[in-house]
C-alpha cells in the first residue's frame, strides 16, 4: 500500500476538495433528511409531503448532473456558483410554504450535481496531477463528515427546542463561511470541464460491461436513497426522543466518511468491482433490515450498512469510470451521477404513490424497501460475476 504523505499544497487541495463536498451534499443534498422529522412534528409537513419534496431534490440533482459537462468555464467556477446556490437555497428553506420549498428543493439539487461532478473534475484532476490519486478517498469522505456535522446540529436543535427554520438559516451560514477556504483554492487552478461527446468525436470504444456498470450505479442511488430519506422518520416511529431517533443520521454520515477512507486502502489489494459488489449487498441488508424488523437496533444496523457503503460505491465507481474513459472523465462522471439521480428520484416517488394507496399505505415504506434491496442483491450478484469474467480473460 503507498504510504500515506501529504505535502503543503496536497493537503490544501485535499480539505477544500473535501469541505466543498461536506457542504454541497451534507447541506444541499441531504441536509433535509434529518430536518424532516423536526417538521414533521412543528406540523409544517407531513411524511408523504415529504416524499415529494425529497424527489424535487433529487430531480434537480438529476438536470445538474446532466448539464453539469455542457456548462461554459471552468469547473472551480462552478464549484463556486454551486456552493452559493446551497447557501441561497438553504436560507430561502426558513420561508414557509410548501409550494415555495419544492423549486428550492429543485435548486439545490442541482447545485449539488453541480459541485459533485465539478468538485470530482478540478480537486481529483490536480490530484491525479500531482501523483496523488490515493487522496481522492479523503475527498470523498467530506460527503459522510457533512452529513454527520450536519446530523448532529439538527439532533442537537431538536433536543433544545431550536425550530427547523432557524436551523435552515443557521446551515446557509455556514455554507458561507465554507466557501471562502474553496475559493481561495479552486479559483487558481482553472481547470476546464470536458465537453460531452459527440458523433463526431474520434472515442476508443467503450470496455463491455460499462453500460451495466452504469445501471448497477442507478440501483445503488435507488437503493440507497430510501433509507437515507426517511431512516429518521422510521426511527422515530418507534422510539420519541430525539436523542435517540436523531442519532441514525450521524451514524449514517460519519460511517459513510470512516468508510470512505478503509476503502481508500482497500482498493489497492482488492478489485474495485468487487468491493463495490461486496457493498452493494451490505446495502441491501442494510435497507431490508427496518422494513422486517421495527426496533432500535435494526436502525442503527442500517445506518451502518447503508451509511458504510454508499460513498464506497460512489468512489469505486467513479475511479472505475475514470479509468475506463480517461479521454473524457467529466462527461462520464456526470452521466454515472444522473443515472444515481434517476435512481433516487424512482425511490421517493414510488413510495409516495404507495402511500396514496389506502390498501399499501400503513406498509408503503416497508414494501418500498424491500423492493430496493432486491434490486441490490441482483445488481451484486451481476457486479460479482463481472469481476469474474475480467480474471477470467
Amino acid at each position: 500500500m503507498a504510504r500515506l504523505t501529504f505535502t503543503r499544497s496536497t493537503t490544501s487541495l485535499t480539505l477544500t476538495g473535501l469541505l466543498s463536498l461536506a457542504v454541497a451534499m451534507g447541506i444541499g443534498r441531504f441536509a433535509f433528511t434529518p430536518q424532516l422529522p423536526l417538521m414533521v412534528q412543528e406540523g409544517l409537513l407531513d411524511v408523504a409531503q415529504g416524499g415529494w419534496l425529497a424527489a424535487a431534490n433529487y430531480v434537480g440533482y438529476l438536470v445538474g448532473a446532466l448539464t453539469a459537462s455542457r456548462l461554459r468555464g471552468g469547473a472551480s467556477v462552478l464549484a463556486m456558483i454551486s456552493l452559493a446556490g446551497v447557501a441561497l437555497t438553504a436560507a430561502a428553506m426558513a420561508l414557509p410554504g410548501a409550494m415555495l420549498w419544492m423549486p428550492l428543493r429543485f435548486l439545490a439539487g442541482v447545485c449539488s450535481a453541480w459541485a459533485f461532478v465539478a468538485t470530482s473534475v478540478w480537486c481529483l484532476g490536480a490530484l491525479a496531477r500531482a501523483n496523488r490519486q490515493d487522496l481522492s478517498a479523503w475527498v470523498y469522505s467530506g460527503v459522510g463528515f457533512g452529513m454527520a456535522i450536519v446530523g448532529l446540529y439538527c439532533l442537537a436543535a431538536a433536543i433544545t427546542g431550536v425550530r427547523s427554520q432557524q436551523v435552515w438559516v443557521h446551515l446557509a451560514l455556514l455554507t458561507t463561511t465554507a466557501f471562502v477556504p474553496v475559493f481561495l483554492v479552486a479559483r487558481s487552478l482553472g481547470i476546464e470541464l470536458q465537453k460531452a461527446p459527440s458523433k463526431l468525436d474520434q472515442n476508443p470504444p467503450l470496455p463491455a460491461g460499462t453500460v451495466g456498470l452504469v445501471v448497477s450505479y442507478a440501483i445503488m442511488g435507488f437503493g440507497y436513497i430510501l433509507p437515507a430519506t426517511y431512516l429518521p422518520v422510521l426511527a422515530r416511529s418507534v422510539v420519541e426522543n430525539p436523542a435517540v431517533f436523531g442519532l441514525a443520521w450521524p451514524i449514517f454520515g460519519a460511517t459513510a466518511a470512516l468508510s470512505t477512507l478503509v476503502a481508500g486502502a482497500l482498493m489497492q489489494r482488492i478489485s474495485r468491482l468487487r468491493v463495490w459488489a461486496g457493498c452493494q449487498a451490505l446495502m441491501g441488508l442494510g435497507t431490508l433490515l427496518p422494513s422486517l424488523w421495527r426496533h432500535e437496533a435494526s436502525f442503527m444496523l442500517s445506518a451502518i450498512f447503508v451509511g458504510g457503503t454508499f460513498m464506497v460505491i460512489t468512489l469505486a465507481g467513479v475511479q472505475e469510470i475514470r479509468a475506463r474513459v480517461p479521454s473524457n472523465p467529466g462527461a462520464w462522471v456526470g452521466y454515472l451521477t444522473a443515472a444515481f439521480a434517476l435512481g433516487q428520484i424512482a425511490g421517493p416517488v414510488s413510495t409516495a404513490l404507495l402511500f396514496s394507496l389506502p390498501g399499501l399505505a400503513d406498509q408503503a415504506l416497508s414494501i418500498g424497501l424491500q423492493l430496493a434491496a432486491f434490486s441490490l442483491f441482483g445488481s451484486a450478484a451481476w457486479l460479482w460475476s463481472a469481476t469474474c469474467r475480467a480474471t477470467a480473460l
